[in-house]
């Protein structure tokens, strides 16, 4: 069984970088995120394939897609939904919002309102929306890729640390390499979409779930993880370290990311490769000031040095 999924996982990355060149690492993690039931919060810069990737994802797993551009004057329930009145039936119906969807794309979530952010944030935390006092569930694999631009903070309403820790993964695409970039400006591998292939379907991605409960985390690994994190709420550089929430979502996502790499256990290297994309965004360091990708690696090297690495007795 394992031997399958770690295949069909394959399959599913393989099938994506036929659209998305040269990010593998970004793939893996963001199927990572997938199969372990967390969103993604994607911090980049415009053009670089955000809502291609996301597009590809749902194709290839059989979901359907949804996207919101986020502006000052959205509102709650231009995502969720609206009640409204029929009155040839005389009674009030549900119309739903975008969010009913398998795979959203949350352009720009910094740019509205905190109410609105809440509305969405909250229905990626319980997985259902409530109008008037009924409750409508999403999608069992409801799965949302937010972006926010990091170079244009004018007129943006930052997302407060409470709502970033909702997110398992911060993520960064990246301009591509030279080569990449030139076959895709001589292949237009954008077109690739309409090519791609539907590898999972809603049943095989339950499963996969339920093999990343099953995969197995040494009580050493867990207390190496662990460890990692208490290290972020005694750092002279941070204000608020990880929470718990953060810790869960850490062994979490190591256990998704280890059924990615084809075995059914974590090691200590499944935490340092997902500890920056896990810990960043969860982050305040003291001073209130946003930490430069250079601080923030500086950081996690820190830890990673300061806390030593189990040894398999």
């Amino acid at each position: 069984m394992l031997e399958s999924a770690h295949t069909q996982i394959t399959s599913l990355i393989d099938e994506m970088e036929k659209v998305i060149l040269g990010k593998r690492d970004i793939l893996q993690l963001t199927v990572t995120a997938f199969l372990a039931g967390g969103h993604v919060l994607l911090e980049d810069i415009p053009g670089v394939g955000k809502t291609m990737m996301v597009k590809t994802l749902a194709k290839a797993t059989h979901g359907t897609f949804n996207r919101i551009q986020f502006t000052p004057d959205l509102l709650p329930s231009d995502i969720l939904g609206v009640s409204i009145y029929n009155t040839a039936e005389h009674r009030f119906e549900f119309h739903q919002g975008p969010v009913f969807t398998t795979v959203l794309l949350a352009d720009e979530i910094n740019r509205t309102t905190p109410r609105t952010q809440a509305a969405l944030l909250e229905a990626m935390s319980e997985k259902h929306v409530t109008i008037d006092n009924h409750t409508y569930p999403l999608d069992e694999h409801f799965f949302v890729l937010a972006t926010q631009n990091p170079l244009d903070y004018e007129g943006t309403y930052p997302l407060p640390e409470a709502q970033l820790d909702r997110f398992l993964f911060k993520l960064q695409i990246g301009y591509p390499e030279f080569t990449d970039e030139l076959n895709l400006i001589l292949n237009q591998t954008g077109h690739e979409l309409n090519r791609v292939r539907q590898i999972l379907n809603a049943s095989e991605i339950s499963q996969l779930k339920k093999i990343v409960d099953d995969i197995y985390v040494d009580p050493v690994v867990a207390r190496y993880a662990l460890q990692l994190v208490h290290v972020t709420r005694n750092h002279d550089g941070i204000a608020l370290g990880i929470s718990p929430r953060g810790s869960v979502s850490f062994i979490r996502a190591a256990k998704a990311f280890a059924l990615t790499e084809g075995r059914n256990y974590v090691t200590p290297s499944d935490l340092q490769q997902i500890l920056p994309a896990t810990f960043g965004h969860r982050l305040l360091l003291k001073g209130g000031q946003p930490a430069t990708s250079k601080h923030l690696e500086d950081i996690f090297e820190q830890l990673l040095r300061q806390v030593p690495v189990p040894v398999r007795k």
